[in-house]
């Protein structure tokens, strides 16, 4: 039975819950990360989640999202999920974290304390078809107005912080 990491406001760690329970009847605030991996281009690597996902099946997000084991840290557990859902590994960079409480579909709820982090890579993934249906390189611009003209076909927390993402892109010249 997989569980997450119950928090409070400031991210410290208040218990444990079975993954499923914390993101059920409103949901429960647990610790969660979001890895966005850009190209040289700039290109932002997106992946359509798996059908046979708990929440938010069939939706594009960021290129991986998930939660971290008790006493691993947000780092460890990236880089344990990149490899797992895409087939690689690329140097990351935590770069903010935000929450967030949102409706995730099928009565479920997100409420995430989310570690938001960059990484860079080249080739292409081997994603594990279990976890990822598709994947594609888009433009934050390309993305930001397919969002805005097209919001069903995302998941809620990409919506939440791509305003955020790009501002870091920018304020940071594109790293």
């Amino acid at each position: 039975m997989e569980k997450v990491i119950l928090v409070n406001e400031k991210d410290e760690q208040v218990g444990t819950e079975e993954k499923m329970k914390a993101h059920s009847n409103g949901g429960i605030l647990h610790r969660a990360f979001s890895i966005f991996v850009f190209n040289s281009r700039g290109e932002l690597m997106l992946q359509r989640r798996a059908l046979t996902k708990y929440h938010s099946k069939g939706l594009w997000t960021n290129t991986v999202c998930s939660h971290p084991r008790e006493g691993e840290s947000i780092l460890d557990a990236s880089h344990r999920r990149l490899m797992e859902e895409m087939g690689f590994d690329c140097p990351l960079a935590e770069k903010f974290s935000f929450t967030y409480h949102e409706n995730a579909g099928s009565e479920l709820t997100e409420w995430e304390y989310d570690h938001v982090l960059f990484g860079a890579y080249e080739a292409e993934p081997k994603p594990n078809h279990e976890e990822v249906d598709a994947w594609k390189w888009v433009t934050l611009d390309e993305l930001k107005k397919d969002v805005a003209e097209h919001p069903e076909r995302y998941t809620a927390w990409l919506k939440i912080v791509l305003d955020r993402v790009i501002e870091e892109r920018e304020n940071n010249n594109g790293k």
